[in-house]
Parts: C-alpha cells; sequence; structure tokens
C-alpha cells in the first residue's frame, strides 16, 4: 500500500462512482475506470468525494466500492476516501471501515453547522480524536458546505493536527489563501504539508501551481490534462503547461456547471470507454440534446487543438 503522507504531489483524481443503466452499483465498471485512470498517469484516486456521489450510497454500497477500487488498484497508487459526516460516530466507522480494506488515508469537510473559527477549529479537534493516526486530508471547499475557513484557522487547524497530512484547496477566489498558507510552511510557522487544489475541474490549476500546490485533486473526464500540466508546470516549462491547460479549459469549464456537471463527466466518461453507463442516481440531472450537441462541438475543437500542439 502506497502512503499518503505530506509529500504527496501529482494528482489525486477524485473518480465518479459507476451505476448500471438500472442504477445499481456496478463494481465490473469500477476496474474499467480504475484502469482507465492508472493508464492516464495519475499519482492517486480519491473516491467517495462530492462528485462520487458518497450521500447516495449505503453505508455497505460505500465499503463494496472501496474494496473494489483498492483491490484493483493492488498498491499500485494510495487511495484517499471521503469520510465527511456531521456525526463522529459514522465518520469512525466508515474510517476504521475503509482502512481495514486498504485505503491509504480519508478526507475529511467541516459540515455546514460550524461557522465561527473556533467552532471550526473544535469540531477538527474530534476530528482528531475520532480518526486518530490516521493519516487525513482537510478539505477547504466553501461552494459546497458553506463554511468559510481563514488561513488563520487553516493554520490553526494543521498545528493541532499531526496526522493532517494534505490540504485540499477549493476556495474560490483563493489564489491568496493557498499563497498564505504555503508561505507559513516554508517560514517555519507551521509544518509543511501538501496542498493539492480542486477549484472546478482545476480551473485555475496552473496559477495555483505557480502559488506553491503539489498538484491537483479534483475530477475531469480527461485526467491526463492535469497530469500533463503538473509534470510541465514540474519540469520548468510553465508556458507548455498553461497552452496544455488552455487546450482543455472550454471544456473543463463546460463540465463544472451548477447541476448538470456530473452528467456531462459521466456522459464523457462513457463515450471515452472508462465507464458502462453514464447513469445519474436521483436526484440528479439529465442532458439535452442541445447540452450534447454542445459537447460534440467541444470535443472536436479540443482535438483540434490538442493535435497543434503536438
Amino acid at each position: 500500500m502506497h502512503r499518503f503522507d505530506t509529500s504527496a504531489k501529482g494528482v489525486y483524481l477524485i473518480t465518479v462512482t459507476p451505476f448500471t443503466d438500472g442504477g445499481a452499483l456496478d463494481l465490473a465498471s469500477t476496474d474499467r475506470m480504475v484502469d482507465f485512470c492508472l493508464e492516464r498517469g495519475v499519482t492517486g484516486l480519491t473516491i467517495l468525494g462530492i462528485m462520487g456521489e458518497a450521500t447516495k450510497l449505503t453505508a455497505e454500497e460505500a465499503k463494496a466500492f472501496t474494496r473494489q477500487v483498492v483491490q484493483r488498484a493492488a498498491g499500485r497508487v494510495p487511495i484517499v476516501v471521503g469520510v465527511s459526516s456531521p456525526g463522529f460516530a459514522a465518520m469512525g466507522e466508515l474510517t476504521r471501515a475503509v482502512m481495514d480494506l486498504g485505503a491509504s488515508g480519508v478526507m475529511v469537510a467541516p459540515p455546514s453547522t460550524v461557522r465561527t473559527d473556533d467552532q471550526i477549529a473544535g469540531y477538527f479537534d474530534m476530528v482528531n480524536e475520532t480518526l486518530g493516526p490516521v493519516p487525513w486530508c482537510l478539505q477547504d471547499h466553501p461552494v459546497a458546505t458553506g463554511v468559510q475557513m481563514s488561513p488563520a484557522v487553516i493554520l490553526r487547524i494543521l498545528k493541532n493536527s499531526p496526522h493532517c497530512v494534505m490540504l485540499k484547496h477549493e476556495d474560490w477566489p483563493g489564489l491568496a489563501k493557498l499563497s498564505a498558507i504555503r508561505a507559513a510552511g516554508d517560514k517555519g510557522e507551521v509544518r509543511r504539508v501538501s496542498i493539492l487544489t480542486g477549484n472546478g475541474g482545476g480551473l485555475f490549476l496552473p496559477e495555483e501551481l505557480s502559488r506553491g500546490a503539489d498538484g491537483a485533486m479534483t475530477g475531469f473526464a480527461w485526467p491526463e490534462m492535469m497530469v500533463d500540466v503538473v509534470a510541465a508546470h514540474a519540469g520548468g516549462d510553465v508556458e507548455r503547461a498553461h497552452d496544455l491547460f488552455d487546450a482543455y479549459l472550454p471544456l473543463a469549464r463546460y463540465e463544472q456547471q451548477a447541476g448538470i456537471g456530473l452528467a456531462v463527466r459521466k456522459h464523457l466518461l462513457h463515450q471515452r470507454g472508462a465507464i458502462a453507463s453514464p447513469f445519474v442516481r436521483k436526484p440528479g440531472p439529465r442532458l439535452s440534446a442541445q447540452d450534447l450537441a454542445d459537447i460534440d462541438r467541444l470535443v472536436r475543437r479540443q482535438d483540434k487543438r490538442l493535435h497543434e500542439l503536438g
């Protein structure tokens, strides 16, 4: 099993959860999806996230899906599992289950019920008690949670959380926050942790890498975009990183539309052969004929631009 620690970098792809056309969990398609991601060079997988329809799964389905992903990955990359929950009994139970199945660590976001800095910090003190020595990722995603975490409170959490090894930075706008947290680590004000970014399929990825991010933890139907952009940036070819990113940006932007984004991603992954069905569990969107025409046009233009870039 790969370690999940503060040295994490690259692309931890947020995966979808495949279902059959009838809505059942599709474990055979899960294998296809894992293979698809690993073949495109991701350095980790993150499952049961917001775009993974985690809230639509039963507890047993969540465990079965985790087991399948871990077994298929066979130790080639770390597997991080979302275990966010307002209640600590459920969080602790799921964490113990997925770690026993071979997960590398877990990811936790604050519940919408915490608002002040003291409430947020107190919540994560209880997260530490619940998770014990399990390595975990702090997810800062105010668009989804409604919780605004300032740099000061994030640094406070990191100082109080010896087993928090990563910040998943998803605030928007958030470049100044990323810079402040990285600077604090560089100055020794707090231990350095991995920072992976998740903003809308990586919509600010090149800029975030320039601000000190170690990579990306998000989803997109073309995971190779993030892999290639991160690699080019790490290799010092920042202009190449921006050129590649720009080629994918129109489709990445389209995939981030509120309401239909997950359906777009699953449709594209189905088209690419990564999953057998584009089914989204209820409540979920359906794509119109106009949506599909838009997507086809964007894919054609993306292919053309990538060919031009070589």
